[in-house]
């Protein structure tokens, strides 16, 4: 499926291409350079404003979504494998792909039909650990990806600080655009966390060096409790109306992410967001026909009824 050598076409050289003396001085203006994201499909950014917020489980139910819709899907972990919540969620590991060194790659395994991408670090690194950049996260060779779920961890501090490093660089402008989307427990602390991410990304977003997060997904609730909405920031109140809950699963609260589907109730609300994403398409006609269609049935058999009496 995947090897050292299979990179897209034009993906290895760019990818390898010797990053020059002045891009070490200057990240922030190399970053601030869109990027062509179209051998990923369309991205979606999954960031937690706090550690256990739940952005793996709903980046997980984002992507079962899409590839039960028939999506060729490719779901990326790109936090730290120490800490990572995806260990377990494909049923074997698959080939592995070094990065720009040895010491840190990329490990491509299938869950069911989709491609999980983990970051792998090698146990006893004799060099720096260096980011793979994104070019080196796609399958390779002929396999074409409809959409990009990233899980890109719970280290907002981090990524935020440049994002022409680590795991930021999937909040890159570029084409298609990314659709970000922020993951946050449902309590006052966890809007508070919200909006110190949003604030810190800020001056990245008005350098046009990332996009910033339009969603906001709400884990573990099925709305608000009182009292905690009103809490919220200005970057983070803008967000509100639109938020979206998941709620609380008590089988992957116990046991994590595995190799099993994740249950309809937190699949139905990631479908929602791809559909209001546009990302799958809208069901309008759809349900107008089959409301046509139980009218229709309706009239039938009351007009039966009438014949019969």
């Amino acid at each position: 499926m995947t090897t050292a050598d299979n990179l897209p076409v034009d993906v290895g050289s760019r990818a390898d291409a010797p990053v020059t003396e002045k891009q070490q001085a200057t990240p922030a203006e190399a970053a601030v350079e869109p990027l062509d994201w179209s051998p990923f499909g369309r991205i979606v950014p999954i960031l937690a404003a706090s550690p256990g917020a739940g952005a793996t489980t709903t980046a997980v139910a984002i992507a079962d979504a899409l590839q039960l819709a028939g999506r060729s899907v490719l779901l990326v972990d790109a936090g730290d494998p120490v800490r990572s919540g995806l260990g377990r969620a494909a049923r074997a590991d698959g080939p592995r792909r070094d990065g720009r060194g040895p010491a840190a790659g990329v490990r491509f395994s299938r869950r069911a039909r989709a491609i999980l991408a983990r970051l792998d670090v090698a146990e006893a690194a004799g060099e720096p650990v260096v980011f793979p950049p994104p070019p080196y996260w796609h399958p390779g060779g002929d396999w074409s990806v409809d959409a990009t779920v990233v899980d890109i961890g719970h280290d907002p501090w981090r990524l935020a600080t440049d994002p022409a490093l680590g795991a930021g660089q999937w909040l890159r402008t570029g084409s298609p655009s990314p659709i970000p989307a922020l993951v946050v427990r449902p309590s006052v602390p966890g809007l508070a966390h919200a909006e110190q991410v949003l604030a810190r990304l800020e001056p990245w977003v008005r350098a046009g060096a990332v996009t910033p997060p339009t969603q906001l997904l709400v884990v573990g609730a099925r709305w608000w409790p009182k009292g905690v909405a009103g809490t919220a920031g200005r970057r983070t109140n803008v967000l509100l109306p639109e938020a979206v809950f998941f709620p609380h699963d008590r089988g992957l609260a116990v046991q994590g992410v595995t190799e099993d589907v994740t249950p309809p109730s937190l699949r139905s609300p990631a479908e929602h967001l791809l559909r209001s994403w546009h990302v799958l398409p809208q069901r309008t006609r759809r349900l107008s026909v089959l409301s046509r269609a139980g009218s229709a049935r309706g009239r039938t058999r009351r007009t039966a009824g009438h014949a019969s009496g």
